[in-house]
């Protein structure tokens, strides 16, 4: 692979990228901040002096990733269709992750980089009146899609089982286990949906029935979308086709994104409306086993 950002004389200059197709870009970017256990704790209950230290930063993050090609030298200027922060609270650090789409002829993994960093600095400069040892560490790409290279994940990117699910008849919500052997070639054992076909197992994200719960929607709980696994950390419909995944004992591959949405199901009846058609997968089982709540879900193979 050869660098672009140099011309014929060997200087820097700004790749042209007029040629390149329109394509939906996103990309993920993941960094921390390490701190005292007690600076943690007035940011929890909101006594740092100079205000509400999370919502300022993911101002500040967002702020940072719509000025990217200012702060950084050849870095197009590109239109952002999304950019979201998101943080997670641990005893002596918290962790950033910036999520940043685009509908254009580059990507957007700089300006998900750039959010993470202003984030990070912003919460150093909301705090170091009181903690001036901050550590601000392991900013990188964890994810990008969209454009020529396709999908590119890093090996860290897991989720989690939140909830095994299963029916004896579809169109019904599933009741919940503990754990299911999940048949090569089949599905989960005894429930309704296994088989030999290309939709052995259904899988959504718990962050879709956030989604539905920020609309209105009252009283979801796993299996209610008739999910055979309820997952949590990986956003599973930006997932290509033909993607392998390691959950607990198994292997499965992607078969499908989504799917046509039966009118007149118990779950149209419970729930008024239903992500699944939009947000839910379908996967083939290549190696069987049992998989468990709380089992680490791992992308080994992303196809591109």
């Amino acid at each position: 692979m050869e660098f672009t950002h140099f011309n014929e004389y060997g200087r820097a200059h700004m790749v042209e990228v007029g040629d390149k197709e329109d394509t939906k870009r996103t990309a993920v970017a993941r960094g921390k901040i390490k701190m005292k256990i007690d600076t943690i704790q007035k940011i929890r209950e909101g006594l740092i002096k100079k205000g509400d230290v999370l919502s300022v930063a993911q101002i500040g993050g967002i702020m940072g990733a719509k000025r990217t090609s200012e702060l950084i030298p050849m870095c197009h200027s590109i239109l952002l269709t999304g950019a979201d922060i998101r943080f997670d609270i641990m005893d002596d650090c918290i962790e950033i992750e910036a999520e940043t789409r685009t509908t254009g002829k580059t990507g957007v993994e700089m300006e998900a980089l750039t959010a993470v960093s202003i984030t990070c600095l912003t919460i150093y400069d909301m705090c170091k009146a009181i903690d001036k040892s901050m550590i601000i560490s392991d900013i990188r790409l964890v994810k990008k899609t969209g454009g020529k290279s396709g999908v590119y994940m890093s090996k860290e990117l897991k989720g989690k089982v939140l909830s095994i699910n299963i029916s004896n008849e579809k169109g019904v919500v599933k009741t919940p286990i503990k754990e299911g052997i999940f048949v090569e070639d089949f599905g989960l054992e005894n429930d309704a949906h296994g088989g030999n076909w290309h939709r052995q197992v259904s899988l959504l994200g718990i962050e879709s029935f956030e989604k539905m719960t920020k609309q209105g929607v009252k009283g979801l709980v796993p299996g209610i979308f008739a999910e055979n696994i309820t997952t949590e950390g990986i956003i599973l419909y930006e997932l290509p086709v033909g993607t392998k995944l390691v959950i607990g004992e198994t292997i499965q591959e992607v078969t499908q994104i989504g799917k046509e949405c039966h009118t007149g199901c118990e779950i149209a009846q419970k729930v008024g409306k239903c992500v699944m058609p939009k947000e839910g997968i379908f996967t083939k089982v290549i190696k069987g086993g049992l998989i468990k709540e709380g089992d680490i879900i791992e992308i080994i193979k992303c196809k591109k």
